[in-house]
């Protein structure tokens, strides 16, 4: 299998983001990770196009209450190596990799964030794959698909794009996703890991990855992961944007509300687009930090 993995140099001064990566070996790549603080880890799950520089400004507060913060950087993205060939990526494998990181470090009472590309992936883990590592589940603009949801029009435009676009702009992708204009060093760091079109493959093949028919690939495992959740009395927390071009709170937001029925009530987050992370971190990880209080 040939990857491409992006020269360290391109992530050097990255702001606000102090971290050095971990590095492990899985299934002949070396794949990256934070693993900070003590105490009891929050795996912190991204999606598409970003890598764990989205969760800095989640991290401050976190650490500064106690907690462990685990944020890998999926194959193909951050500071991971990239395969190349766009069918090498599947939900399966995305899965196996997360899970592998869980087992390897042997991550036990586990608070899982997930937004993105990062809630199907997370949340099918924390119920089918390793239910018993995980204590806590908070979701963020995401979903779980069975090929039976509606997608928006807004949605089919960007997998279109993204799929037709192999040297997709990925500053685009992520400032088109967020309600404040990004820095140029912080749009920078986003697109550090993708230099060249080789390096982009994960990019490109995530959003064709959602099964739009029953029959599509990764539909059952999206419709095993409803079921359990909809059964599920783990502790659940569920943020959403006010400004998500991509997945709006009215209907998505409220639509996925209903997969946790002992969830606290939808939060808004004011103020916010789809990569609500940048937007509003800082918010985000004090309320995460004050729900995590409330649930001890």
């Amino acid at each position: 299998m040939e990857t491409f993995r992006t020269p360290d140099e391109r992530f050097q001064n990255l702001p606000d983001f102090p971290w050095e990566p971990v590095y492990r070996e899985w299934q002949g790549m070396r794949l990256a990770h934070l693993d900070e603080g003590e105490g009891p880890p929050v795996l912190m799950l991204h999606g598409e196009p970003t890598w764990g520089f989205l969760y800095r400004k989640l991290m401050g507060p976190l650490l500064a209450a106690g907690y462990r913060c685990v944020v890998p950087d999926l194959p193909g993205f951050g500071r991971s190596d990239k395969p190349v060939d766009d069918d090498w990526y599947s939900m399966d494998r995305h899965t196996d990799a997360v899970v592998s990181l869980i087992d390897e470090l042997d991550l036990t009472d586990i608070t899982l964030v997930g937004q993105d590309w990062g809630g199907p992936i997370g949340l099918r883990t924390a119920t089918i794959e390793r239910p018993e590592r995980f204590s806590r589940i908070v979701a963020m603009d995401t979903g779980v698909f069975n090929g039976r949801q509606e997608m928006t029009d807004n949605w089919l435009h960007f997998r279109d794009f993204v799929a037709g676009h192999r040297d997709v702009r990925v500053e685009m992708l992520v400032q088109g996703g967020t309600v404040g204009e990004l820095d140029p060093e912080v749009l920078a760091a986003y697109t550090a890991p993708f230099p060249n079109v080789e390096s982009k493959a994960g990019v490109r093949t995530f959003p064709p990855l959602i099964p739009l028919t029953p029959d599509a690939p990764g539909a059952a495992e999206g419709q095993a992961t409803i079921d359990c959740l909809r059964s599920d009395t783990r502790p659940s927390l569920l943020l959403w944007a006010d400004s998500d071009p991509a997945l709006p709170l009215d209907p998505v937001g409220h639509q996925v509300q209903t997969l946790f029925p002992t969830a606290e009530p939808l939060t808004v987050i004011e103020g916010a687009g789809h990569f609500l992370q940048e937007d509003q971190g800082g918010l985000i990880g004090h309320t995460i930090v004050d729900w995590l209080a409330s649930q001890a």
